[in-house]
């Protein structure tokens, strides 16, 4: 068996494997064999500058048992998001093998954090990660819907953020943590900043600021990758009490711009301090949940040079840890 970058040559190869994927999922696979020639020059640069998804195949001579695809954090390329892991059924030491390949590899370039979102209902996939790759339960998320959202007046004046933001940005959401969630969950400035690469994604994303007395105390983002679905992203200085249905109906507005149909989905961060209230204000105007997704984690280590015979020095994330022997 072996592990290789996934090419354009391997289409025919791997559409067996994902012809039970939803439409979407094949047609986003499609478009990244459509975009190959610009995955060989992702594949070259060094990771703080790759701008495209990275997949990868395990084949048994020639045949494809299993897929895997890791993109970077937009802003911080030292965080890997596992996006899709694709393997023959009940042949789960392929998929363990992918993971560890994809953790070794990046990590071995410089990445420090590597995160996976699994949908509660996945038993078996949250098996293998935690108790076959070290993965680690961090939180979760839980998307709500909406089927015939409620557009009332707006009262809340918004602009669009600015990379100049970002810092002010980063504070007010690391602020709004919960305290046990920081170490793995609290984010960058530049992981707020628009991207110069952004055009390549698979989505498109609109960000937006709330002031007062020229302090931003709210921040939302509007996400969507089909034109349809739009995923509201919403963090609120607590110390403020502004309304979630207020700062909804803005968002609201903002897609009503747009005069086609649409379907507000709003993603609750478990890991925030208003959560429940976030949810109580959900369910109170008509939203349901759709899909509650867990986050599981896993940071990167490896040895360093050993300074004595005594000594065995690891870095470990961001720490240093030293162990006499």
């Amino acid at each position: 068996m072996r592990i290789r970058r996934l090419t354009y040559f391997d289409y025919k190869k791997i559409k067996k494997l994902v012809s039970y994927l939803c439409e979407d999922g094949s047609d986003r696979l499609v478009k990244n064999f459509a975009e190959e020639p610009l995955g060989y020059l992702n594949a070259m640069l060094p990771l703080a500058l790759k701008f495209k998804p990275e997949s990868f195949i395990l084949l048994d001579g020639d045949e494809v048992l299993g897929l895997i695809t890791t993109v970077k954090t937009p802003g911080n390329p030292y965080k890997l998001n596992i996006t899709r892991l694709v393997f023959k059924e009940n042949m789960y030491e392929v998929g363990k093998q992918l993971v560890e390949f994809v953790v070794h590899k990046y990590g071995a370039k410089g990445a420090l954090n590597f995160v996976v979102n699994i949908d509660e209902c996945h038993e078996e996939l949250f098996d293998l990660f935690v108790n076959g790759c070290g993965f680690r339960l961090c939180s979760s998320e839980t998307l709500w819907k909406s089927d015939n959202p409620r557009i009332q007046n707006v009262d809340l004046k918004w602009r669009y953020a600015q990379n100049s933001d970002a810092q002010e940005i980063a504070q007010l959401y690391n602020s709004e943590l919960e305290t046990i969630y920081r170490p793995s969950l609290s984010r960058h400035a530049k992981e707020f900043s628009e991207q110069f690469f952004a055009g390549f994604s698979d989505y498109y994303k609109t960000r937006f600021v709330l002031e007062e007395d020229k302090k931003i105390i709210g921040y939302f983002s509007i996400t969507t990758s089909d034109n349809s679905n739009y995923i509201f992203d919403i963090t609120l200085n607590s110390a403020y009490g502004i309304g979630y249905e207020r700062l909804l109906d803005v968002m609201l507005a903002e897609l009503r711009r747009k005069k086609h149909p649409f379907f507000p989905i709003v993603k609750q961060k478990k890991y925030m301090k208003d959560s429940e209230t976030l949810a109580n204000c959900l369910s109170s105007i008509g939203y349901y949940p759709i899909q509650t997704r867990q986050i599981l984690v896993k940071d990167y280590y490896r040895p360093i040079r050993q300074e004595s015979a005594s000594w065995n020095v690891f870095n470990f994330g961001e720490n240093c840890v030293s162990d006499r022997g």
